[in-house]
Order: C-alpha cells, then sequence, then structure tokens
C-alpha cells in the first residue's frame, strides 16, 4: 500500500455535498486545520468516488478492512493510530475522509496544492482497485437545504453558506408564512410584477419566490437574504457570522 505522510487536512464535518468541501483556496483561519503523520492513499472508481464525496452512506467493507488503522496523527507527542482514515482519488477529485470510528465518511477534507500534485503524480504507477458500493441502485437526491450542483457550483463559499442561510429562510417561509407574508417576500423580490401576484395560491408564491431566487448569487440576492433573516433571528445570527469570518489563510495548530 503507498501512503502520503505529514497531510494537512481541513475537516468539514457532516458535508454530504462535494462543493461544500472548501478547496484550499478558501480555507480560513478559524478552520480546524490538522496534520496526519500518515493516511494510505486509494486510487478507486469514480461511482465510488463520488458515492463518498457526495454522500454519508456506509462505505463497503472491503475498503474498510483495506485501510483499518493504516492512518496516524499525533497527540500529545503519542503517535496514535486512526480507524478508518484515506485520501482517495479516481485521477480527478481528490478527498481525505476519516470515519471517525464508524463506517461513514463523516470528516472530508480537500488537500493543499503540492500534496495534490503528488497526488496526481503517485497514482501513474498505481493501478485502480474496485469496490462494490453497498447500496443497490444508488441515486443522490437533492432538495432545498441540499441543493443541486448546478444552482451552487461557481460560487465563493461565503457566497454558498449565505445561499443555504438563504435557503433556510425560504423553508421557515414555506413551513410557517400565510399568502400574504409570502406575497410580501414575492413582492420584495420582483416588485416589477407585483400584480402578477395578486392571484397566486401560497403554493405558487413560494415556489415563484424559490425559483427566482436559486440560480446563482448576486447584489440582489445578498440584499434580499439580509431583509429576510430578520425575520428568524437564529438565521440572522447565522447570516451575521457568515459575514463577519475572515477570509485570511490558516496556521497549522
Amino acid at each position: 500500500m503507498i501512503y502520503l505522510h505529514d497531510v494537512w487536512v481541513n475537516w468539514f464535518e457532516g458535508e454530504s455535498n462535494n462543493y461544500n468541501i472548501c478547496h484550499y483556496h478558501e480555507w480560513r483561519k478559524g478552520d480546524p486545520i490538522q496534520l496526519i503523520d500518515q493516511m494510505p492513499l486509494l486510487y478507486i472508481n469514480s461511482e465510488l468516488y463520488n458515492y463518498i464525496a457526495n454522500d454519508l452512506h456506509e462505505l463497503p467493507n472491503k475498503l474498510l478492512e483495506k485501510i483499518y488503522r493504516k492512518s496516524y496523527k499525533r497527540e500529545q507527542h503519542r503517535r496514535q493510530s486512526i480507524d478508518f482514515a484515506s485520501v482517495i482519488t479516481d485521477g480527478y477529485g481528490i478527498l481525505a475522509f476519516d470515519t471517525m470510528g464508524y463506517e461513514i465518511p463523516i470528516r472530508k477534507s480537500r488537500l493543499i496544492p503540492r500534496q495534490e500534485q503528488m497526488v496526481y503524480q503517485t497514482i501513474k504507477r498505481m493501478k485502480q482497485q474496485t469496490f462494490s458500493i453497498p447500496i443497490k441502485s444508488y441515486k443522490k437526491y437533492y432538495h432545498l437545504l441540499s441543493m443541486e450542483p448546478k444552482y451552487m457550483i461557481g460560487l465563493t463559499r461565503r457566497e454558498r453558506n449565505l445561499k443555504q442561510i438563504l435557503m433556510m429562510g425560504l423553508d421557515q417561509l414555506r413551513a410557517k408564512g400565510n399568502s400574504d407574508a409570502l406575497r410580501y417576500w414575492l413582492t420584495e423580490w420582483d416588485p416589477k410584477r407585483y400584480e402578477r401576484h395578486k392571484s397566486k395560491t401560497k403554493h405558487e408564491l413560494w415556489q415563484k419566490l424559490y425559483d427566482g431566487t436559486k440560480y446563482g448569487w448576486s447584489k440582489k440576492h445578498a440584499k434580499f437574504g439580509e431583509n429576510l433573516v430578520r425575520s428568524f433571528p437564529f438565521l440572522q445570527k447565522l447570516w451575521k457570522i457568515e459575514l463577519q469570518k475572515s477570509s485570511e489563510k490558516p496556521t497549522l495548530k
């Protein structure tokens, strides 16, 4: 087995969407950066890579057996094994994961650019391995709070995070808002078509609002989201926290 050493990881916990596992240029000063002494490198097929990167399902038993306690970290100057952790690639994407002792990839991270290049060079002399996906007829499902990549790709980390908070606000409107509230917010988003909103049902109003906001990110999105979250104190707090976060490069702890 081939190993990578001194691997920098920035763990994103509980992420089921590949686009939320940030690349190095989007790492922040407050991120939980960790230095792993050793991690095995697996060159796998794209189907399994996407299964791991884009969901939180059980990993193949044979893969788990192959990497069991092959990774090491340092705790108070002691070298300590990690039950199930590895760096994986399909030749295109690269990802590190740690199951935290379970059988699902709970924590995921990108690598720093230098180590990504090392992976691409290393797999030239490796044979791609195939593992059976545990779930038959696997298909990734998306929804309001887990949007399709086409609505997120191209956005910065801050824009993605703000958009997710905006979608949480829309979810609250769908659950708690009446037709008058939805008509008000739709008019805020699309004031030029106010007359067309008058006769729409609650469902139609919400769907129109969602269809208008789900594409891309702009100053209009930011202003609308800022106004919307004022109706929901918890979301307003999340919004402010995201705006305050620094974009400085992190330092190893």
